[in-house]
């Protein structure tokens, strides 16, 4: 009985310093993990990706992308996700990212942006993931992710200040 109660005192303990220090167990444990796989998925997008044509470069010039002749579309059946890392699998599917029911149309690593396969990207769309290229651009890869982790549990992915940016270019470019 007193091992018995002892476990249960380990277990609520070990359950609240995960609630009070889940920020930085995200921070130190999965935040570097996917870090350096999208990183990889970046080069590899770079290498394998299409040019923007000239109407998408005027597009980016527009939104302020400083090279926006290093940008490249790849065109996927489905936008890249770590599955095979169990920890950056059942976060995305704790965080709705990834899963059954749940389809990524499209989504920027660094100047790569990947797209699936039968997702129209239409200049609105595509003003959007500029605009989180930009984003990249304008500090790191690194630190949009660890910023876009951070607002997600703040704000929730709708109201997140990067994805409220982004938002705004679909408005700005949907009549063209």
């Amino acid at each position: 009985m007193k091992i018995l109660k002892i476990t249960i005192i380990l277990i609520l303990a070990l359950c609240a310093g995960v609630i009070v220090f889940h920020q930085k167990i995200v921070s130190a444990l999965v935040l570097p993990q996917y870090i350096d796989w999208a990183v990889a998925t970046e080069a590899k997008g770079v290498k394998e990706g299409q040019v923007l044509n000239a109407a998408q470069l005027a597009i980016a010039k527009e939104i302020g992308i400083r090279h926006p002749e290093k940008v490249r579309l790849v065109y996927v059946d489905q936008v890249p996700f770590p599955h095979d890392n169990w920890l950056l699998r059942v976060v995305g599917e704790a965080l709705g990212f990834i899963g059954e029911g749940i389809v990524n149309n499209a989504q920027v690593f660094g100047y790569s942006i990947y797209v699936r396969i039968g997702y129209e990207l239409t200049t609105p769309k595509l003003a959007h993931e500029l605009v989180h290229v930009l984003q990249i651009e304008r500090s790191s890869l690194e630190a949009v992710v660890t910023q876009h982790f951070s607002d997600l549990a703040v704000y929730g992915y709708d109201d997140s200040p990067l994805e409220v940016e982004a938002y705004k270019a679909n408005q700005d470019y949907k009549d063209r």
